[in-house]
C-alpha cells in the first residue's frame, strides 16, 4: 500500500495511491485521522481501514489531478546517518565506522515531490544524496534489532540535500544538513508488505538525466533494523519520525559537480518510487525579518 499526503481543492488530505488514482481517505474512511502522523499513531486498525477503503472504487481522484506533498509534513524528528555505505566511505577517504554516525536534520527542511530545492544565498556548494528512508509507526523505546521491523510503518525516498561548507563548519553536521527545502521526501510511504526486503533495493540518483549514483541497500553498513535498535536505546521514537539511512558513492562533492539553479535531481528506489525536485536560487522573500519588524517607534 502507498500512503500519501496530497492537496486537492484547497485542502490537504491523506490517501492511498492505487494504480493511477488516489483514494481520498477523508471521504472513503471519515472515521480515520486526517493527518499522516495521527493516522500512523492510530496503528494497525487504521492501516486495516485504509486498506479496506482502497479496495473500493469510491472517493477516487485521478493521480494527475492532485498535488503530492511530503508524506509527513512536519516529522517530529528527522534523523540521518553518515558514512553508511562502504563505497561512500571509500570515496570520502574515511574509516569505516564502528558505531553509527547519526545527526539531525531540522524538520523545517522537509519538502515534497516537485517542490524546489533552494540554492542558499550563503553558499554555492550544494549537493545531493539519494537515500532510502523509513517512517516510524509506533511509539517505542529499547527495540531489539530482531523486532525493529514491527515499529516501521513504511519506506520512502529521501534526498539528503547538503550544503558542504556549512556541513564541515561544526562536527554535528546539522547546520549544513538543515537548510530550508533541503529535505525532499516522498513520493509516498510504501508499507512493508509492498517493499519486501528493505535491504535488497536498487537505488539510483540522476542529475539532469545523468546517472550519478547507483547502488543497492544490501551495501548498508548499519541496516534499517540496526538503526532502530541504536536510536531507540538512546531516546523514544514516535509515529511520524523519519530516519534516512545514508547515501552511496557518487555525491557531487567528490566530483566537484555542485547543484545549480535549473538542475533537476531524481532519486529512484526499487519497489518504492521516484522523487524529483528542481533546483532554484533561494527566493528573496525567504528573508522574513523585514516583513515582521514592528513599525511602531520606541516605547
Amino acid at each position: 500500500m502507498r500512503l500519501v499526503t496530497f492537496s486537492a481543492g484547497g485542502a490537504i488530505r491523506i490517501g492511498v495511491v492505487e494504480d493511477d488514482g488516489v483514494v481520498d481517505l477523508t471521504t472513503a474512511a471519515p472515521e480515520l485521522p486526517r493527518e499522516m502522523t495521527a493516522f500512523l499513531a492510530a496503528g494497525a486498525p487504521a492501516i486495516a481501514a485504509a486498506r479496506a477503503a482502497a479496495q473500493g472504487r469510491s472517493a477516487r481522484l485521478p493521480l494527475a489531478s492532485v498535488r503530492l506533498r511530503a508524506p509527513v509534513l512536519r516529522p517530529p524528528k528527522f534523523l540521518a546517518i553518515g558514512l553508511n555505505y562502504a563505497d561512500h566511505v571509500a570515496e570520502a577517504h574515511a574509516s569505516r565506522p564502528d558505531f553509527p554516525v547519526f545527526f539531525n536534520k531540522q524538520s523545517t527542511c522537509v519538502i515534497g515531490p516537485g517542490e524546489p530545492i533552494h540554492r542558499p544565498r550563503v553558499s554555492t556548494l550544494l549537493d545531493y544524496e539519494g537515500e532510502l528512508g523509513f517512517v516510524i509507526g509506533r511509539r517505542c523505546r529499547h527495540v531489539p534489532k530482531e523486532r525493529a521491523a514491527e515499529v516501521i510503518a513504511g519506506y520512502l525516498v529521501v534526498n539528503d540535500v547538503t550544503v558542504r561548507d556549512w556541513q564541515f563548519k561544526a562536527p554535528t553536521m546539522t547546520l549544513g544538513k538543515s537548510f530550508d527545502t533541503h529535505g525532499p521526501i516522498g513520493p509516498w510511504i510504501a508499507t512493508p508488505d509492498a517493499v519486501g526486503d528493505p535491504h535488497a533495493l536498487e537505488l539510483k540518483t540522476w542529475v539532469n538525466g545523468e546517472l550519478r549514483q547507483h547502488s543497492n541497500t544490501r551495501e548498508l553498513i548499519f541496516d534499517c533494523f540496526d538503526q532502530v535498535a541504536t536510536l531507540s536505546a538512546s531516546f523514544t521514537l514516535e509515529p511520524g519520525d523519519i530516519v534516512t539511512t545514508g547515501t552511496p558513492s557518487g555525491v557531487g562533492f567528490m566530483q566537484q559537480k555542485w547543484l545549480v539553479p535549473g538542475d533537476v535531481v531524481r532519486v529512484e528506489i526499487e519497489r518504492i518510487g521516484t522523487l524529483e525536485n528542481p533546483v532554484i536560487e533561494e527566493p528573496a522573500e525567504t528573508a522574513t525579518l523585514d516583513a515582521s519588524r514592528e513599525t511602531a517607534g520606541p516605547r
